[in-house]
Formats: structure tokens, C-alpha cells, sequence
């Protein structure tokens, strides 16, 4: 499976994009030239004697309207936009990996209703279910990562769900029922183990989704709010300022980008590794 891996260039590059990004994202303050822009140890500075200043050896990336470092801005964002990601798939994992278990071994009326309310989440377009949660909360970082996992959990219930039917009747879980093994034990030690390859790959793959859904917040003022150096949100207040000012929202932008690119190509190296396919 390695090798399979290996062989692959663009999930090579795919896992050293995601690499460096989280590289970026843990030594943030000592990586950014200007951490205090981006609000390192309290509140964004200010430099409105810089303001708009176009990309220099100074400022790579150019300042802002306040005459912040786009260059510290991104690098810290790098922080919110992996954590929105990982945050928003671990809960949606945490819900929609049991309920997925559950529903595919058990049968009958538990089964039924578990997928039932599974199917009415996955009947609403993800963007619009996760913009009405917004909507409906005060607009937040916080809040918009819990819109987002309200949307992806079915997912995950739905694709776990589908691998358990196949997986239960294998001679290994007849074996362990047979050995009096119960339910719980059966469903963690026997069942779940089978069906982590294609949640890794869905969870790769995800992971660049999710991105762009919190960043499609943030443009919309649903998600982080100025000054946080989120990247959704930097490309929206640099969108004003278009074509005059172009590397305010250009290098939020591009940064996205990279972002998604990577977890994209590194989830479909995963994919061809385990050879499985996901919805």
C-alpha cells in the first residue's frame, strides 16, 4: 500500500503541502515577521502610516487597510483555517461514526429512525443547511465551526453505515457473536477497525471542503470576525479594495487554495493506497 503511495507524485505532494502548512501553523509566531499584526499576545497592531503598502522585501504579501502584515495575517490564519478543519471533522466524526455503527448492525426500528433523521440532514445542500445555523447564531468562529458539523456528521453516518452492512456478515464477527461477545464489543473491536481505511480517506478529502466552507462564512460574515486573521474573511475586506489593492485578497485567496489542493491530492493518494472509494 506504501508503494502504491509512493508511486503517486501528486500525493508526494499533496502530504508535503499539508506538511508544510502545519509546520506553518505550529511555529506561527516564529515563522511571521510581525506576529503582533496578526494579534500574537492580545489585539492586532496597528500602523495606519502603512497602510496599503504594495509587496516589498519588507512586507511580502503588502499591509492592510490598518497597515497590518498580510504575510503574519496569513501565516496565523493558517492556524484558524487547519483548526476549523479538524475541529468541524472531529465532531462530525464523533457523531456520525456511532450513529453509523449502530444503524448498520442493529435492525429494525432503531435502524430505521437513525437513518431516517440521517437522510433528512443529507436531503438539505450542505452550504445552505450550515448558512441557516449561522444565521441563526450569533455570528463566530465558535458558531460557525458548529454549523459546519451540524452539515457533515450525516456523512459520515451514511458511509460508515453502508461499510457495516458488509463488514457484519463476515466469518469474524459470526466468530466473536458466536463467542458470546457482546454488542459494544463486537461494534469497537471487530466492526470499527474495518471501516477506519475509508473514514481516513473521507476525512482527508474533507478536510479541504471544510475549508472552504468556513472560509464561504468568513467571506460572508457568517464565521470570524475582523480583525481575527481568518482567510475567508481577509479575502471579503480585500474584495472592497479591488483591482487598486489586488494582494489583499489575492494571498488570503491562494492560501486557500494550497490548502485545499493539498488535502485533495493527499486524499486521493490515501484512496488509491487502501483502494477504497467514498462518497
Amino acid at each position: 500500500m506504501a508503494y502504491r503511495f509512493r508511486q503517486n507524485p501528486t500525493s508526494i505532494l499533496g502530504l508535503s503541502l499539508i506538511l508544510s502548512l502545519v509546520v506553518v501553523a505550529v511555529f506561527a509566531p516564529w515563522i511571521a515577521p510581525y506576529p503582533q499584526d496578526a494579534g500574537h499576545g492580545g489585539q492586532p497592531e496597528v500602523h495606519f502610516d502603512q497602510r496599503f503598502e504594495s509587496p516589498s522585501l519588507e512586507h511580502p504579501f503588502g499591509t492592510d487597510q490598518a497597515g497590518r502584515d498580510l504575510l503574519s495575517r496569513v501565516i496565523f490564519g493558517t492556524r484558524l483555517s487547519l483548526g476549523i478543519g479538524i475541529v468541524v471533522l472531529t465532531i462530525a466524526i464523533g457523531i456520525g461514526v456511532p450513529v453509523g455503527l449502530v444503524a448498520g448492525y442493529l435492525e429494525g426500528l432503531t435502524s430505521t429512525v437513525l437513518m431516517r433523521v440521517t437522510d433528512v440532514f443529507l436531503s438539505i445542500p450542505a452550504l445552505v443547511l450550515a448558512l441557516t445555523v449561522s444565521v441563526a447564531l450569533e455570528p463566530s468562529l465558535r458558531n460557525a465551526m458548529i454549523a459546519i458539523a451540524v452539515v457533515w456528521w450525516p456523512w459520515y453516518a451514511r458511509l460508515v453505515y453502508g461499510e457495516v452492512l458488509s463488514v457484519k456478515e463476515e466469518e469474524f464477527v459470526e466468530a466473536s457473536r458466536g463467542l458470546g461477545s457482546s454488542t459494544p464489543r463486537i461494534l469497537t473491536r471487530e466492526i470499527l477497525p474495518n471501516v477506519l481505511a475509508p473514514i481516513s480517506v473521507k476525512f482527508s478529502l474533507d478536510m479541504g471542503y471544510a475549508i472552504i466552507v468556513g472560509a464561504s462564512l468568513g467571506f460572508l460574515g457568517l464565521g470570524a470576525q475582523p480583525p481575527t486573521p481568518e482567510w475567508g474573511t481577509m479575502v471579503s475586506q480585500g474584495r472592497v479594495y479591488l483591482p487598486a489593492q489586488w494582494w489583499y485578497s489575492t494571498f488570503p485567496g491562494f492560501a486557500i487554495f494550497l490548502a485545499v489542493l493539498g488535502f485533495n491530492f493527499l486524499g486521493d493518494g490515501l484512496r488509491d493506497m487502501f483502494d477504497v472509494e467514498v462518497e
